[in-house]
């Protein structure tokens, strides 16, 4: 059982969730999120104070932030629709907010034993799986951020040999972050929660640097 974890974005639909399952299991949850905490993921100042304060070691850090496009802002349908600061604000949530909370995460693990650090990404974010095109800005800022992941895997591997630090795809789950999106069926962000926990316990070293969904399978980069 993971005694202790640390949540990012712990207010958000899958975020909370999360939390709400981990304490059900009798593991000692930190939650912390923008409204709650004042932690700006894109703030390099708001990330290292917030972060900074916390003491460790977690077995599981859960990073559960991002967006689907900026504020008023809709998916790009196609290259016109691209809009050079509604990309940068997508990407700086997606894929610079996860690497800044990855600069502290070698301090917050343990050094000896498992310890798993997982980052929400999405199956959109695969070139390999891309057969629709659209949607650039949430594509490419997921795809930067499975490469950051991937990066970081490497790094902190090779000090903790039983760490494992991964991309999730959660499914399309039902929460304010979807409420327009009608491509798929939804899951709740309990049961995604459920299915993200689970597929983390099952995890192994070897795993560790990879891509992953709802359901333990590898999605292709």
């Amino acid at each position: 059982m993971t005694e202790r974890a640390l949540v990012i974005g712990a207010s958000g639909g899958i975020g909370a969730a999360i939390v709400d399952a981990l304490s059900r299991q009798g593991t000692q949850v930190t939650g912390l999120s923008r409204r709650d905490d004042g932690l700006d993921v894109t703030d390099p100042a708001s990330v290292d104070r917030v972060l900074g304060a916390q003491g460790g070691p977690f077995e599981l850090i859960f990073v559960a932030s991002g967006i689907l496009a900026a504020e008023d802002r809709a998916p790009e349908k196609t290259l016109d629709a691209i809009d050079a600061d509604a990309m940068a604000r997508t990407f700086a949530v997606n894929a610079i907010g996860p690497a800044l909370i990855l600069r502290h995460a070698p301090r917050l693990l343990p050094r000896e034993g498992r310890s798993v650090v997982a980052v929400l990404t999405a199956r959109v974010g695969s070139i390999g799986d891309n057969r629709m095109g659209g949607w650039y800005s949430y594509r490419a800022s997921k795809a930067a951020a499975n490469q950051i992941v991937h990066g970081a895997a490497i790094e902190i591997g090779r000090r903790r040999k039983e760490s494992i630090v991964v991309a999730l795809h959660p499914g399309t789950v039902a929460t304010p972050f979807t409420s327009d999106y009608s491509g798929h069926a939804k899951v709740t962000p309990e049961a995604a929660a459920d299915n993200l926990l689970r597929v983390i316990d099952g995890l192994t070293p070897a795993q560790s640097g990879g891509f992953f969904d709802y359901a333990g399978q590898e999605v292709p980069w």
